[in-house]
């Protein structure tokens, strides 16, 4: 199996044999939305730039800015938080469920406050949070769900699949997704009226842009008297040669998804036994399309043995692994300059979150995009040797 394939090649060819011509250039941002859509049950899909923006577009499309607050969980990559500061609101920082690695509803309880006006959740890892929990929290406090799915992609919830939760869903594309143009992100929600203003957001505030239309007419750009900018907005719109690629992508995602959970069952068999670490939790009606096989290091010394554990790996041939980000709050451009921003409240420093602290120096991850199982079997049978000799 390919990543990319013959299929990606073709459509970005096309592109490039449309010569970027502007009566073209949106034609695979249209196919790209209406096939993306499509796939999590209709409504409405807007391709961006990256998956940071989506987030960004989202929260100003649900008019969440100076003076509101937004829960966010700290155990992921710093761009859900970042979103929140970009739309000049205030991330408050609620822990993460010791098992499963995702947002604590319980938590996030603890953290609402007369400013909260959303919850941002993230699929960590390629598992679905507690939409349950959440979705109960928000009705009762009236709150906003945005889902950052960056790391989740055609996982199931039950009945559903992340990304039909919440008001807003994000995905992206980048690099290391999986599915990818390079770059790229998405948004999806079922309210045409949000859709409008996320759409009108990402595009320069345009007057044309709608629920289910990206683009601008020939006659409209040409016309003198036409009044383009209706309100504020962004430029960030995908590329059509990245929504070309990202087409043949999703119309191959159930196989490049399917890819990374048979690497990772090959993982969950090497550790069965082995008190040594304890893989995220995968609970009853949930799947895990695993962006990375995640496990926690049982060890009251991370900061040796983490490091221990990984050399030996390598030197038995292991390709390496990851290690967690730090904590959001715990990075120092939170702990030594968000504090002093206008309008910025809350201060963040060690103790916000224990579980999420005690989680994050023991947190490894696999690489799971092995698109030949050859070599997912053998780091799996590297990871067992290297378990028991550790």
């Amino acid at each position: 199996m390919q990543r990319i394939s013959e299929l990606e090649k073709q459509y970005a060819l096309e592109v490039l044999e449309n010569g970027f011509r502007a009566s073209r250039n949106h034609a695979f941002n249209a196919r790209l939305e209406s096939r993306f859509a499509e796939l999590f049950g209709g409504g409405y899909a807007i391709a961006m730039a990256n998956g940071t923006v989506t987030l960004h577009t989202a929260l100003a499309a649900l008019v969440i800015g100076p003076g509101d607050e937004v829960i966010v969980p700290p155990l992921t990559m710093a761009s859900t938080s970042l979103s929140v500061l970009q739309a000049g609101a205030v991330p408050v920082f609620a822990d993460v469920d010791p098992d499963t690695f995702n947002l604590d509803p319980a938590a996030a309880a603890r953290a609402v406050t007369p400013q909260t006006r959303a919850i941002i959740s993230v699929g960590l890892y390629g598992l679905p949070p507690d939409y349950d929990g959440l979705k109960s929290l928000c009705r009762q406090h009236r709150l906003y769900l945005i889902e950052d799915n960056a790391q989740c992609f055609l996982a199931r919830y039950n009945d559903y699949r992340a990304g039909q939760q919440g008001d807003f869903a994000s995905f992206s594309f980048q690099a290391s997704k999986h599915l990818t143009a390079g770059e790229g992100g998405m948004l999806i929600t079922n309210d045409p009226e949000l859709a409008e203003k996320a759409r009108r957001f990402a595009c320069l505030g345009y007057a044309a842009m709608q629920a289910g239309k990206g683009k601008i007419t020939k006659t409209q750009i040409q016309d003198p008297l036409y009044a383009r900018h209706a309100s504020f907005g962004y430029n960030y719109r995908m590329p059509d040669l990245s929504a070309a690629v990202l087409l043949a992508q999703v119309e191959r995602a159930e196989s490049l998804v399917q890819q990374r959970q048979q690497a990772a069952q090959l993982f969950t068999q090497a550790l069965a036994g082995a008190a040594l670490f304890k893989p995220q939790a995968v609970p009853a009606g949930l799947t895990n399309t695993y962006y990375t096989f995640a496990m926690a290091l049982q060890s009251d010394q991370p900061e040796k043995d983490w490091y221990r554990f990984r050399d030996l790996f390598l030197e038995n041939g292991g390709d390496g692994f990851y290690a967690a980000w730090r904590l959001t709050y715990q990075e120092p451009f939170f702990q030594q300059e968000v504090t002093g921003y206008p309008g910025i409240w809350q201060t963040y420093t060690d103790g916000l979150c224990p579980v999420a602290e005690h989680l994050q120096p023991r947190m490894l991850q696999l690489k799971t995009n092995y698109y030949d199982l050859s070599a997912a079997r053998r780091n799996a049978d590297i990871l067992a040797r290297t378990i028991a000799q550790f």
